[in-house]
Order: C-alpha cells, then structure tokens, then sequence
C-alpha cells in the first residue's frame, strides 16, 4: 500500500541566533518551481502560524530566548504530526529553525504514546543544550535536550530565572507528559560541532555517534544498515536533517551555523533514501535552509530539494 505523504510547513524561526531561516521552506518551493517541476502539486501541504513576530522586540528570557513563543509552535507542531498520522499520513516537516523539532517528536510520541521512538539526527550540532548550559540561549540549540527531558544539571553554569524554568518544564511536558526518546534510541550522523556541556552529556548518556569519516570510511549504505539495526528494539523511526550537516563548500553557505568538512550531498541523499525506505520510518523533517546566507543564489535550497524529491519517491516506492 502506498504511502500518502503531506507536507508540514513551519516557517519559524525565532529559536535561530541569524535570521532568514523563515525563508527555507519557500526556498525548496523556489528551487522546483525554478525548473517548473510541479512536485509539490502532488502533495497536500499544511501551512503552520509562526510567532516571527516576536524578533521584533527583545525577549525576557536571556538563556531561552523567545521560549514563550516556541511553546505555541511547539503545540501547533505537535498537533499537526498528530492529525497527520491519524489520519494515516506520513508527514514530512519544512521547517525554519531545528528549535522547533522537539515539537515534532511530542508529536510523534502523542500519536505513538507506547511505541519507542528512535530518533536519526542528521546534523553538525548535538542540539542538547539546555537553558542551564548554553552559552547564546538559541533554542535550536535544545530540541534533544527537550525530548530526552534532560537539564543537563551536572554542567550547569547558568543561574536560570523562575520563569524561564517554568516555561521550560511546560515545553518538556508539550504534547506528551514527560520524555518522549531514550538516549539509547538516538543516533548522531555528522555532528562535528559541539560544547564541552554537550560532550559530557553525549558521553554520560552513551549517546551513538557515527561521524563524517565514518560515512566517508565505509559509504553511506553501510552506514544506513548500522544505524538500522542499532535502533532495531525502536518501533517507529523519525529522521531530522539539518542542512548544516553537508559541507558547505561542496552545498553553499544559506544555512545558519554553516561547519565545514561535513557529509557530501551525494551521501545525504543515499542516507535519507535508505532511511525513508525503512516501513518503521514514519516522519522526516528537513531545516535550517537560509537563502539569506546563501553565498550561491538559492543552492543550499536547491540541494535540498534534490535530495527531497529523491526520498519522497522511495518512500512511496
């Protein structure tokens, strides 16, 4: 049976430390619609209110900053993923910043509430801070941090107000009560940009990380096939790919917190196939395009684009 697949459209980007991240989805659009390729004519696609708004004025919360915002995104996010799947849908999330895939995986986990979910997190950055430890207060810099429920206490080095922790319980607890992953259940592809905090944290929870070298040490699909069958106790699989996780030099730099030396697209292209293959797959989400940043016209959107339409097809395959 073939797999109907929607679209999910978030354009936020107020968990960003740059801007213009809210540009990324319209940027993939441009990209296919830059060749008069009518891929998204295919599909229904759903498009979220953001808070954008709220750059416009300074935000109170120093080490979240803007986390009363993404508390509404996360809610409208999470109960989008839900209405999709219950309606049998399998949804692929455009989305701005990576703060708001937390909301994603609350999504997820509300449809699935006894179901594990394993998490393959395609990415230069290990998104675990927590507003404890980090040192911008970005919350794309939090979204495992949340769905692991982890304050990372250990190495705290902030002194966080009562009101941000609140606001920050309320957003581990969005859409499902509780964590939503195991770290047992996550796996790191490309992450090759990360703080002391995080680190500690990988290495304390024990945290599966293959890195660029070992992509480029034994291929792409060697690689799919490890990561499939670490997380083979995982019921239901969701794959988060953040652009940042290709070089830059052989992508463009329209991507926020650009890192070089990381994975070829040509190899981003055959994990996120093989991944959207797997009938455990139930999710994909793909951010952090900017064409404001982008040093090539609209290249990173068109890269982009080139690997969506290439996993789309294997997903209905």
């Amino acid at each position: 049976m073939e797999r109907e697949i929607t679209f999910i459209v978030n354009r936020s980007e107020i968990a960003a430390g740059t801007r213009g991240a809210s540009m990324g989805p319209d940027a993939i659009f441009t990209a296919a619609r830059s060749t008069n390729n009518p891929f998204f004519s295919r599909f229904k696609i759903a498009f979220l209110p953001d808070k954008n708004q709220m750059l416009d004025v300074p935000t109170s919360h120093q080490f979240a900053k803007r986390i009363d915002g993404l508390l509404e995104v996360f809610d409208s996010v999470s109960t989008a993923v839900d209405s999709s799947l219950n309606l049998g849908q399998f949804p692929i999330v455009l989305a701005g910043d990576h703060g708001s895939a937390g909301g994603t995986i609350a999504g997820i986990k509300k449809h699935f509430p006894e179901k594990r979910i394993g998490v393959i997190w395609i990415d230069a950055h290990g998104d675990l801070h927590t507003p404890y430890t980090t040192p911008s207060g970005n919350m794309h810099g939090m979204p495992l941090a949340v769905s692991l429920g982890e304050d990372n206490l250990p190495c705290a080095k902030n002194t966080v107000p009562n009101d941000t922790m609140e606001l920050w319980e309320k957003l581990k607890n969005c859409g499902y009560e509780g964590a939503k992953i195991l770290a047992e259940d996550l796996v790191f592809i490309g992450v090759r940009d990360t703080e002391t905090e995080e680190d500690e944290l990988m290495n304390r929870l024990k945290i599966k990380r293959f890195s660029v070298e070992e992509v480029q040490a034994k291929g792409a699909d060697t690689i799919a096939g490890l990561v499939l069958d670490y997380l083979e106790k995982c019921d239901i699989l969701y794959v988060s790919f953040d652009v940042d996780s290709m070089d830059p030099i052989a992508t463009s730099f329209g991507t926020g917190t650009p890192v070089k030396n990381g994975l070829m697209p040509k190899q981003a292209k055959q994990l996120l196939k093989l991944f959207g293959e797997s009938s455990k797959t139930v999710c994909m989400e793909f951010v952090e395009v900017n064409p404001c940043l982008d040093d090539k016209r609209n290249r990173m959107g068109e890269v982009a684009f080139e690997i969506l339409e290439n996993v789309v097809e294997h997903i209905l395959d």
